[in-house]
């Protein structure tokens, strides 16, 4: 049986209109649909779309958004063309397991520059994204933006002092704030190394790349406080409150945490060697990536604790429950182990 093809000039072009068999002319269709396929894929590539599936919340970008306005960050690491990502192979989305609530405010950051007006809970979420994408404009913007919010509200916070109040005082040799209430201040960049804050309300005080080292917050209540990229070595935090805290990229080398309330705070990249955590409820902290080398972490509550790609070394985790622990990843060499439940 013959089948003559001169019709369709797409599948062949007059003069090349040749007698086929069924056969080879069914191989030769289902050959150009492959090619017309491989064609679409190289050209979805060329146009740099990117499909995102956050959390089961669908996004579509592309490469340049995710990596012109912070090219140091996660997702243009992630798409740099350096690294395998995987996508669905029916839908061709890129899976991240996150909270997509605030991604496309995300996306608005990237594309525009713009921070949205949100609730102070909603920037606290916010920041925590930003974090895990490593979104650093992104982070000090909402940093800036707070602060000045907050700032504005001053009064509403009934702090007993203000900014400069606080500069003034620490140009003296030794200075205290040990049950002063501070809440919501701006102390962030300031050189407050040795100041004691004990017993202090402490609530949303911004203390982003401040010099902290050896600074007492014995017994303060810091809840939601941020210390960014703060220096915070051999730092007193026996019995403090942190819950919610940022501490994303802080230098709490030797710290003593003993007795501290740390839930749902972020550790992400902290530096916590030789860190004294002694009893300290970790419970739903973020810890992903810290270093604990050397760290005490004897009766440490780490229930959903995430302490993925963590370094913890010759760390002391003996009796620690770990049943509930996230850690993939982590670096446990020397780690003394004995009697931990896992």
């Amino acid at each position: 049986m013959h089948l003559y093809a001169t019709t369709n000039a797409r599948l062949l072009t007059p003069p090349l209109a040749l007698s086929l068999s069924l056969s080879s002319f069914l191989h030769f269709l289902c050959r150009r649909k492959a090619e017309r396929g491989a064609m679409s894929i190289q050209l979805a590539d060329s146009s740099s779309i990117v499909r995102l599936s956050i959390g089961g919340k669908k996004f579509s970008t592309t490469v340049d958004t995710l990596s012109q306005r912070e090219p140091d960050s996660m997702l243009a690491a992630m798409f740099s063309g350096r690294h395998v990502v995987c996508r669905d192979p029916d839908t061709g989305y890129v899976f991240v397991d996150r909270d997509g609530k605030h991604f496309r405010h995300i996306l608005n950051w990237l594309r525009d520059g713009v921070i949205p007006t949100l609730s102070d809970s909603d920037y606290s979420q916010l920041l925590r994204e930003a974090e895990y994408y490593q979104l650093l404009g992104l982070m000090d913007g909402i940093h800036s933006l707070v602060s000045k919010k907050r700032e504005e509200d001053k009064d509403e916070l009934d702090s007993e002092l203000t900014r400069t109040d606080i500069i003034k005082c620490i140009q003296s040799e030794k200075v205290r704030f040990r049950g002063v209430n501070l809440a919501g201040l701006d102390l962030s960049k300031l050189d407050l190394s040795y100041v004691d804050f004990s017993y202090a309300c402490l609530k949303n005080v911004f203390f982003s790349r401040a010099n902290l080292q050896c600074a007492k917050f014995r017994d303060v209540d810091a809840e939601g406080s941020i210390f960014h990229n703060a220096t915070l070595r051999e730092c007193e935090f026996t019995g403090a409150n942190l819950h919610g805290a940022l501490l994303a990229g802080a230098n709490l080398q030797s710290a003593n945490l003993q007795d501290a309330c740390l839930s749902d705070c972020s550790f992400c990249g902290a530096d916590l060697r030789s860190a004294h955590l002694q009893t300290a409820d970790l419970t739903n902290a973020n810890l992903e990536g810290a270093n604990l080398e050397g760290a005490n972490l004897k009766g440490a509550k780490l229930s959903n604790a995430n302490l993925r790609g963590a370094n913890l070394q010759r760390a002391y985790l003996r009796h620690v429950d770990l049943r509930e622990t996230h850690l993939e990843g982590a670096k446990l060499d020397g780690a003394n182990l004995l009697g931990a439940i896992r």
